[in-house]
Protein backbone atom coordinates (compact mmCIF):
# COMPACT_ATOMS: atom_id res chain seq x y z
CA UNK A 1 0.00 0.00 0.00
CA UNK A 2 1.56 3.07 -1.32
CA UNK A 3 -0.35 5.56 0.10
CA UNK A 4 -3.11 6.13 3.21
CA UNK A 5 -5.73 8.25 1.02
CA UNK A 6 -6.24 10.07 -2.19
CA UNK A 7 -4.79 13.49 -1.82
CA UNK A 8 -6.74 16.12 -1.95
CA UNK A 9 -8.06 17.77 -4.85
CA UNK A 10 -7.35 21.49 -3.13
CA UNK A 11 -5.36 22.70 -0.38
CA UNK A 12 -6.10 23.11 3.44
CA UNK A 13 -9.34 25.33 4.13
CA UNK A 14 -9.76 28.60 4.61
CA UNK A 15 -8.17 30.52 7.87
CA UNK A 16 -4.50 29.19 9.28
CA UNK A 17 -6.06 27.75 12.36
CA UNK A 18 -3.08 26.85 14.77
CA UNK A 19 0.56 27.94 13.80
CA UNK A 20 3.91 26.44 14.47
CA UNK A 21 7.32 27.01 13.91
CA UNK A 22 9.29 26.41 11.35
CA UNK A 23 12.14 23.40 12.50
CA UNK A 24 14.32 21.28 10.15
CA UNK A 25 12.22 18.53 9.77
CA UNK A 26 9.66 20.37 8.48
CA UNK A 27 11.56 23.08 6.39
CA UNK A 28 12.81 19.53 4.83
CA UNK A 29 9.64 17.57 4.51
CA UNK A 30 7.95 20.80 2.77
CA UNK A 31 10.64 20.84 0.16
CA UNK A 32 10.48 17.00 -0.66
CA UNK A 33 6.64 18.10 -0.82
CA UNK A 34 6.79 20.75 -3.33
CA UNK A 35 8.46 18.27 -5.58
CA UNK A 36 6.40 14.69 -5.21
CA UNK A 37 5.25 13.66 -7.91
CA UNK A 38 2.33 12.26 -5.81
CA UNK A 39 0.75 15.25 -4.79
CA UNK A 40 -1.51 17.35 -6.54
CA UNK A 41 0.08 20.76 -8.04
CA UNK A 42 -2.09 22.45 -5.35
CA UNK A 43 -0.52 20.47 -2.60
CA UNK A 44 2.91 21.10 -3.96
CA UNK A 45 2.72 24.67 -4.67
CA UNK A 46 1.36 24.86 -1.05
CA UNK A 47 4.64 23.13 0.03
CA UNK A 48 7.03 25.00 -1.96
CA UNK A 49 5.28 28.78 -0.67
CA UNK A 50 5.43 27.50 3.16
CA UNK A 51 8.68 26.63 2.95
CA UNK A 52 10.13 29.96 2.90
CA UNK A 53 7.93 31.06 6.27
CA UNK A 54 9.31 30.83 9.17
CA UNK A 55 5.94 30.03 10.59
CA UNK A 56 3.35 27.88 9.00
CA UNK A 57 -0.26 26.45 9.81
CA UNK A 58 -0.42 23.17 11.27
CA UNK A 59 -3.03 22.39 9.62
CA UNK A 60 -1.38 23.16 6.36
CA UNK A 61 1.46 21.08 7.47
CA UNK A 62 -1.12 18.25 8.15
CA UNK A 63 -2.90 17.75 5.39
CA UNK A 64 0.22 17.52 3.30
CA UNK A 65 1.32 14.70 5.93
CA UNK A 66 -1.76 12.88 4.95
CA UNK A 67 -1.91 12.63 1.41
CA UNK A 68 2.24 12.08 1.30
CA UNK A 69 3.01 8.37 1.02
CA UNK A 70 3.76 6.48 4.24
CA UNK A 71 6.75 5.25 2.83
CA UNK A 72 8.76 8.83 2.26
CA UNK A 73 6.90 10.80 5.01
CA UNK A 74 8.28 11.10 8.22
CA UNK A 75 6.59 10.34 11.47
CA UNK A 76 4.58 12.77 12.77
CA UNK A 77 6.38 12.94 16.30
CA UNK A 78 9.40 13.57 14.39
CA UNK A 79 7.98 16.05 12.22
CA UNK A 80 6.79 18.38 14.76
CA UNK A 81 9.79 17.32 17.48
CA UNK A 82 10.78 21.24 18.57
CA UNK A 83 8.10 23.18 16.57
CA UNK A 84 6.55 25.66 19.24
CA UNK A 85 2.93 27.31 19.08
CA UNK A 86 3.15 31.32 17.12
CA UNK A 87 0.09 33.47 19.01
CA UNK A 88 -0.46 36.33 17.67
CA UNK A 89 -1.83 39.37 19.41
CA UNK A 90 -5.61 40.56 18.39
CA UNK A 91 -5.71 44.40 16.05
CA UNK A 92 -5.97 46.46 18.94
CA UNK A 93 -9.74 47.87 18.78
CA UNK A 94 -10.11 51.33 17.25
CA UNK A 95 -11.65 53.64 19.32
CA UNK A 96 -14.96 55.67 17.89
CA UNK A 97 -14.55 59.75 17.88
CA UNK A 98 -17.39 59.92 20.32
CA UNK A 99 -15.20 57.84 22.91
CA UNK A 100 -12.23 59.98 22.30
CA UNK A 101 -13.97 62.89 22.60
CA UNK A 102 -15.61 61.40 26.23
CA UNK A 103 -12.23 60.26 27.39
CA UNK A 104 -10.45 63.71 26.87
CA UNK A 105 -13.71 65.19 28.55
CA UNK A 106 -12.78 63.36 31.85
CA UNK A 107 -9.22 63.94 31.77
CA UNK A 108 -9.48 67.49 31.47
CA UNK A 109 -12.42 67.34 34.60
CA UNK A 110 -10.30 64.66 36.03
CA UNK A 111 -7.63 67.49 36.04
CA UNK A 112 -9.57 70.42 36.83
CA UNK A 113 -10.74 68.80 40.23
CA UNK A 114 -7.73 67.84 40.55
CA UNK A 115 -6.32 71.25 40.95
CA UNK A 116 -9.19 72.51 43.05
CA UNK A 117 -8.39 70.17 45.29
CA UNK A 118 -4.96 70.91 45.70
CA UNK A 119 -5.91 75.11 45.85
CA UNK A 120 -9.27 74.82 47.48
CA UNK A 121 -6.39 75.83 51.15
CA UNK A 122 -5.19 79.23 49.17
CA UNK A 123 -8.35 80.10 47.02
CA UNK A 124 -11.73 81.49 48.49
CA UNK A 125 -14.81 79.83 48.21
CA UNK A 126 -16.76 81.53 45.33
CA UNK A 127 -20.03 80.84 47.38
CA UNK A 128 -19.41 82.05 50.62
CA UNK A 129 -20.89 85.35 51.71
CA UNK A 130 -19.16 87.91 51.60
CA UNK A 131 -18.09 89.25 55.06
CA UNK A 132 -19.48 92.60 56.99
CA UNK A 133 -17.68 95.89 56.39
CA UNK A 134 -15.06 93.81 54.39
CA UNK A 135 -14.68 96.65 51.65
CA UNK A 136 -13.67 100.08 51.56
CA UNK A 137 -16.83 101.71 50.89
CA UNK A 138 -18.57 99.54 53.95
CA UNK A 139 -16.41 100.54 55.92
CA UNK A 140 -16.67 104.55 55.25
CA UNK A 141 -20.29 104.11 55.39
CA UNK A 142 -20.43 102.56 58.28
CA UNK A 143 -17.78 105.01 59.77
CA UNK A 144 -19.85 107.99 58.72
CA UNK A 145 -23.26 106.10 60.37
CA UNK A 146 -22.00 106.12 63.41
CA UNK A 147 -20.79 109.89 63.69
CA UNK A 148 -24.00 111.06 62.16
CA UNK A 149 -25.74 108.69 65.00
CA UNK A 150 -23.68 109.97 67.45
CA UNK A 151 -23.82 113.44 66.66
CA UNK A 152 -27.68 113.30 66.61
CA UNK A 153 -27.69 111.66 69.72
CA UNK A 154 -25.88 114.78 71.58
CA UNK A 155 -27.90 117.04 70.48
CA UNK A 156 -31.27 115.08 71.12
CA UNK A 157 -29.69 114.89 74.64
CA UNK A 158 -28.22 118.43 74.96
CA UNK A 159 -32.13 119.51 73.52
CA UNK A 160 -34.07 117.52 75.89
CA UNK A 161 -31.56 118.30 79.34
CA UNK A 162 -31.80 121.91 78.09
CA UNK A 163 -35.21 121.99 77.93
CA UNK A 164 -35.30 120.38 81.28
CA UNK A 165 -32.11 122.43 83.02
CA UNK A 166 -32.49 125.86 80.90
CA UNK A 167 -30.31 128.14 83.46
CA UNK A 168 -27.54 124.73 83.95
CA UNK A 169 -24.41 124.53 81.17
CA UNK A 170 -23.35 121.95 83.05
CA UNK A 171 -26.53 119.21 82.83
CA UNK A 172 -26.96 120.41 79.26
CA UNK A 173 -23.55 118.99 78.22
CA UNK A 174 -24.75 116.15 80.41
CA UNK A 175 -27.75 115.60 78.20
CA UNK A 176 -25.60 116.40 75.52
CA UNK A 177 -22.90 113.29 76.74
CA UNK A 178 -25.93 110.78 77.44
CA UNK A 179 -27.44 111.13 74.44
CA UNK A 180 -23.62 110.67 72.80
CA UNK A 181 -23.33 107.43 74.41
CA UNK A 182 -27.33 106.18 73.46
CA UNK A 183 -26.22 106.90 70.37
CA UNK A 184 -23.40 104.58 70.43
CA UNK A 185 -24.71 101.82 72.31
CA UNK A 186 -27.72 102.11 69.27
CA UNK A 187 -24.77 101.52 66.79
CA UNK A 188 -23.02 98.38 68.37
CA UNK A 189 -26.53 97.07 68.89
CA UNK A 190 -26.83 97.22 65.40
CA UNK A 191 -23.42 96.13 64.77
CA UNK A 192 -24.03 92.76 66.51
CA UNK A 193 -27.15 92.21 64.80
CA UNK A 194 -25.33 92.26 61.64
CA UNK A 195 -22.56 89.92 62.57
CA UNK A 196 -24.68 87.96 64.36
CA UNK A 197 -26.94 87.67 60.96
CA UNK A 198 -23.74 86.86 58.86
CA UNK A 199 -22.48 84.16 61.09
CA UNK A 200 -26.02 82.55 60.59
CA UNK A 201 -25.66 82.74 57.23
CA UNK A 202 -22.05 81.20 56.88
CA UNK A 203 -22.94 78.30 59.11
CA UNK A 204 -26.74 77.81 57.11
CA UNK A 205 -23.96 78.05 53.64
CA UNK A 206 -20.99 75.18 55.17
CA UNK A 207 -24.43 73.06 56.26
CA UNK A 208 -25.65 72.92 52.54
CA UNK A 209 -21.90 72.72 51.22
CA UNK A 210 -21.19 69.61 53.11
CA UNK A 211 -24.68 67.81 52.06
CA UNK A 212 -24.06 68.28 48.44
CA UNK A 213 -20.74 66.67 48.85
Amino acid sequence: MSRDSPAPATGPGPGPGLVISTTPPILSFLVSASTDPHLSKDLQQTASKLSSKSNVPYRAIRALWVASRASTRPQLVKLFSGSGFVFTSPKPREKSEELKARLKELAEMSERNAYAELVKDITPRKDSAPEPFSSYKDQLGFGLHVVVTMFTGYLVGYAAFRALFSHSPVMNAAGGILGLVIGMLVETLIFIIQASRYDLKSSSSTSKLKKDQ
